[in-house]
């Protein structure tokens, strides 16, 4: 039973690891959808966004039939919490970078507002690198990466804050704008909780590695 048992755990780490990649392309994608304003690849995004939805009802089915077919130790239990856990961040990543690319299919590029929310582009630039780095330390099991993950989130609230200034000053200035700035002001918030979604799978890689988080102790 343990043999069958560690080879079903073995599965779920394989599926996990999968989803984080689905989860980084989407990511990648919708950034080059933003800064090419590839409205075709933004389409690709929001189709594939149900392969990340499908391989979350996989890896949650794999977790629970591991948890009822043998009473699992801490270890084996904090790695199945973990999965359970992670894979709600990857599928809102996912989500998030789809809502991104529909905004972009109904804005237009050509827009002065495009070249004057000048924080968007370094913010999605960040959150980028937030998402490869969280899923590269997830999967290496790097702490000391995931610690600097997690530091990296003041960066992007930052970020978020001085977008939302700019955006006030270009609504100050003319209402012809508001569409746009208001689309803006949604895209902000999906990628400071994307910056969000990667800080809790650091703190999840913490709790499997060490059954805390923030130092407190879980199991």
């Amino acid at each position: 039973m343990r043999k069958v048992f560690d080879q079903e755990l073995e599965k779920l780490s394989t599926d996990l690891v999968k989803m984080c990649g689905l989860a980084e392309n989407a990511i990648e994608n919708m950034n080059e959808a933003f800064k090419d304003q590839n409205k075709t690849l933004a389409k690709e995004v929001i189709e594939n966004d149900r392969l990340i939805n499908d391989m979350e009802r996989t890896i949650e089915s794999r977790a629970f039939n591991l948890t009822l077919r043998q009473q699992p130790i801490a270890s084996d239990l904090r790695n199945i919490t973990t999965a359970l856990k992670v894979v709600t961040d990857l599928e809102r990543i996912g989500d998030q970078a789809a809502e991104i690319c529909e905004l972009l299919l109904y804005m237009d590029g050509e827009h002065a507002t495009y070249r004057t929310v000048e924080h968007i582009p370094t913010m999605a630039k960040k959150t980028r690198i937030m998402v490869h780095e969280a899923i590269d330390a997830f999967i290496k099991q790097d702490l000391t990466s995931a610690k600097m993950v997690v530091k990296m989130d003041d960066e992007v609230d930052e970020l978020f804050n001085e977008v939302k200034m700019e955006i006030v000053e270009i609504m100050k200035q003319s209402n012809d704008d508001i569409d746009t700035c208001i689309s803006f002001l949604m895209i902000a918030k999906y990628l400071e909780k994307i910056g969000d979604h990667a800080v809790n799978t650091c703190e999840w890689l913490e709790f499997r590695e060490t059954g805390a988080v923030n130092d407190k102790k879980i199991i």
